[in-house]
């Protein structure tokens, strides 16, 4: 088939925003299909040319299809577009482009929903782990209407409750991949966790910093931006995630003391440029790093051994609060289950215009 014309839609999921396609609809060829993404959604810094918003949160790019695993629904692939840099990296996972997965299955019929609420189990390719989608049908009909609230986003919307199963080390291959709760590298004590989302904690009087500065601030501070990147091409050997001076992940995340009755408080960097937010799963790292002592979060917090925690992860534009459930097994604790609250919203469907000499 030609792709000339590609079936899309556009949806908000969490806080960022992304471009939903069905794998059938795109080439089975990977590299084809990269470079029609990338004619799609933008190229340059600007993304003028295509659907992006020129912002790491609004050029992502979600890829669907029926599961080919017979304890799921759905297969999800994510791809994020990397802003300016005219290429795409899949290695990571995104917990809030997936918070919209169940509204593109529902509305492109892959699951037929259920009465009152719809459970979606999603495989998530970029990890192969699984989390269940709970997303409201009342009268069998998807809702988007409801009192759930999010930062980052305005307003309130239908609540989808998101489990993640298992997830610890789903990149990396363990929850602590260097096999260290904290490490020194550079001459600067880290933490590198992997529960959903490869990460790693610094604590901001480590780099002179409060961890309270903007966004803009961190991003124009071109010595630590060096430092940070200095350590992220460091420790992604130690995290088993190879060279990674071409991918957006381990995340780079400061973390500080809460200033808003929070557990923690955070700015990430995705991977050069500091997060208006925090990612769905890194928040899930960072609030797994504080159920153990060991970890460089235990100068900020320390958490009661109990089944179920919820740990609130403040960020520059509000709080991420997530709920682990975790046992012991041989003394060593063992997190079983992340839970979150996350909203979606079906923004448009349409037609997506290929540049014609991407097509060649």
């Amino acid at each position: 088939m030609g792709y000339e014309s590609i079936p899309y839609m556009q949806i908000r999921g969490g806080s960022s925003k992304g471009i939903y396609f069905d794998k059938n609809d795109l080439p089975q060829d990977e590299n084809l299909r990269d470079e029609i993404i990338l004619s799609i959604v933008g190229r340059d810094s600007r993304q003028i040319d295509g659907l992006g918003g020129a912002n790491p949160l609004t050029s992502k790019v979600a890829i669907i299809s029926k599961s080919e695993k017979d304890n799921c629904d759905i297969d999800f692939l994510f791809v994020q577009v990397v802003v300016g840099e005219n290429r795409v990296d899949s290695s990571p996972n995104c917990g809030n482009i997936l918070s919209g997965v169940g509204v593109f299955a529902i509305e492109n019929k892959m699951v037929i929903p259920t009465e009152n609420t719809t459970t979606i189990k999603v495989n998530m390719i970029n990890s192969n782990n699984i989390c269940e989608l709970v997303m409201q049908t009342p009268n069998k009909k998807l809702k988007f209407d409801g009192d759930a609230r999010i930062d980052g986003v305005p307003g309130t919307s239908a609540p989808i409750i998101c489990n993640y199963l298992d997830v610890a080390g789903s990149v990396c291959g363990s929850l602590f991949p260097t096999g260290n709760k904290k490490d020194v590298v550079n001459d600067i004590d880290i933490t590198c966790i992997d529960n959903g989302m490869p990460v790693v904690l610094i604590n901001a009087s480590q780099l002179g910093l409060t961890g309270y500065e903007s966004c803009e601030e961190l991003t124009n501070n071109a010595e630590l931006r060096k430092t940070l990147e200095e350590l992220r091409l460091e420790v992604g050997p130690m995290m088993n995630l190879g060279e990674v001076s071409k991918k957006v992940v381990p995340k780079m995340t400061i973390i500080s003391a809460p200033k808003n009755g929070g557990s923690i408080n955070t700015r990430t960097f995705i991977p050069h440029n500091c997060h208006a937010a925090i990612g769905v799963l890194g928040a899930v790292s960072v609030a797994s790093a504080c159920l153990y002592d060991e970890c460089v979060t235990s100068d900020i917090i320390k958490v009661k051994n109990m089944p179920i925690v919820n740990l609130t992860i403040e960020h520059p534009s509000g709080e991420f609060t997530v709920e682990l459930t975790s046992e012991k097994i041989n003394d060593e604790l063992n997190i079983k289950k992340a839970g979150l609250l996350r909203t979606a919203r079906l923004l448009s469907k349409g037609v997506a215009y290929p540049h014609p000499a991407d097509l060649n």
